[in-house]
Order: structure tokens, then sequence, then C-alpha cells
């Protein structure tokens, strides 16, 4: 049996601000072709190691590596988050940051500009090369609208979408950068029964159509149980449990921390 293949390898995290120990010792790995969680309570730390290895926040201490198959990995660390994205990790954030003001189309084609090989010569004298290239952006960004259901919305104002047509937008726009590992922080959040059923079946569909690994940081259960191949969870900065949603829906140090006695996988 093959071994499974690091995406992701995040060793001995720790991240300090001031005299406060915001993440202590953490170990994660992805794997490709896993759909990985990340749980825990309000201030567990989550969005902080999210900040952590996409550029936002330089930890105090640990590895965090990225391997992209057929290249050397890659050290994330003191790496800026534009670079970051070029190495392969993209995200979306727990509070939406869309260009509002921009149409739904523009939105993906802002986010495809780190896999264009266009300079400024080229914006400036627009040759053939670079109309073509602008060409294929635009059919690639509404390939990328169509496959989350947006291709209707698409000269729309990103600020005129629902809500939950938002949070699709943004892994759309996620996406156009072509990552190796799409990072999502808290998608469902707001979003009613239905929405949530969507994003479920959107994030599998995902995994399996572009060989895309996810991590994501949500606190509804049933979405996390119902996808995840693995979960940490995370309580005050440490890792108390990780393993198969089964595994971690019977642990009792995570039923006390999180779950609550009640809880049922």
């Amino acid at each position: 049996m093959t071994a499974p293949q690091p995406v992701l390898d995040v060793r001995g995290l720790i991240m300090d601000f001031g005299g406060l120990r915001a993440l202590d010792n953490i170990n994660i790995q992805v794997n490709s072709g896993e759909i990985v969680a990340l749980i825990g309570p309000n201030g567990a730390g989550k969005t902080t190691f999210f900040n952590c290895i996409t550029g936002l926040y330089e930890p105090t201490m640990g590895d965090m590596i990225i391997h992209t198959p057929g290249k050397a990995p890659v050290r994330l660390n003191r790496l800026k988050p534009n670079v970051v994205t070029e190495n392969g990790l993209a995200r979306t954030f727990q509070n939406i940051r869309l260009f509002q003001k921009m149409t739904v189309l523009e939105n993906v084609m802002v986010a495809r500009h780190c896999r264009t090989k266009s300079g400024i010569a080229g914006a400036i004298f627009r040759g053939r090369k670079t109309r073509r290239e602008e060409q294929e952006m635009v059919e690639h960004s509404y390939r990328l609208l169509e496959k989350v259901g947006l291709d209707s919305y698409v000269n729309e104002l990103a600020q005129e979408l629902p809500y939950g047509a938002q949070r699709r937008l943004e892994i759309a726009r996620a996406l156009a950068t072509e990552p190796i590992l799409l990072l999502l922080d808290e998608p469902a959040a707001g979003m009613n029964p239905k929405e949530t059923h969507e994003l479920d079946q959107l994030i599998t569909r995902i995994k399996e159509e572009e060989g895309v690994s996810i991590l994501l940081i949500e606190h509804d259960m049933k979405l996390v149980m119902s996808i995840s191949d693995r979960i940490y969870v995370l309580d005050y900065g440490q890792m108390i449990a990780q393993g198969t949603p089964r595994e971690v829906s019977e642990n009792r140090n995570v039923i006390k921390a999180y779950l609550g006695e009640a809880f049922d996988a």
C-alpha cells in the first residue's frame, strides 16, 4: 500500500503574542486528496494557524512545508502572502473579503493574475500574446463560475449577490489561483441548511474534480463529520485530539471541550 503523500506538513508550530501563547507546538499534516477539518471552540487558535501558514503572521517557532508534486518542498516561513499563493495555497476568510464594486467575473479574474505571464509592457502595448492570455483568463474564470453555480451572475456586482453566493464566489476566486491546497475559514458561517448542503456537495466536488486537497475551519459539525477524512481539534492553542470523524466524536476530551455531552455523530 502506497504511503500518503503530504501536501502540507506543519511541525512544532508556536505562535506567541507578547506573553500569550496562541499556538503551542502544533503538528498538522494534510495529504494529497484529503479533506481535513480543524475544529475547536472560539479562540482556540484556528484562524491564527491559517494566518501563520498563509504568511499573514510570522510564527515564533516551527516549520511549515508545502509539497508540490514534481517540485522540491518549499518552506513557507517568512514568505509573503502572495508568494505563499504562488506556491499553491489559497484561502477564503471568515469575514467575506470580495471586491464588492467589481463584477462577479472581475473578482475571479483578479485572482487569476497570479498565474499570468504578461508584464507591464504587455499590459501597455497589448500584443497578440497578451490579448490571447486575457481571453484565456476570461474563459477560465467563467468555467470556475459555472463550477460553483454562479455563471448566471457573471456581470452582476459582487455586493448584489445573496450571502451564500458570495461565499461561493470567494471559493471560485481562491480556485482561480490553481491551488494544490484550499484553505476554507468557516465557509458555512451564516448559511441556511439548504446553502450548507449545497456547500457540502461543492467542497466534495472540488476535491474529486480538481484534485485539490482541502483544509477547513468549521463550526457546523454535521458538515465537518460528513465530508472530512480526518479532523484535528484545538483547545486554547493546544492539540487535544486528531483522527477520523468517528474517533474524534468519541474522544472524551473533545466532548468535554467542544462537542458537548449530548453530541451525536
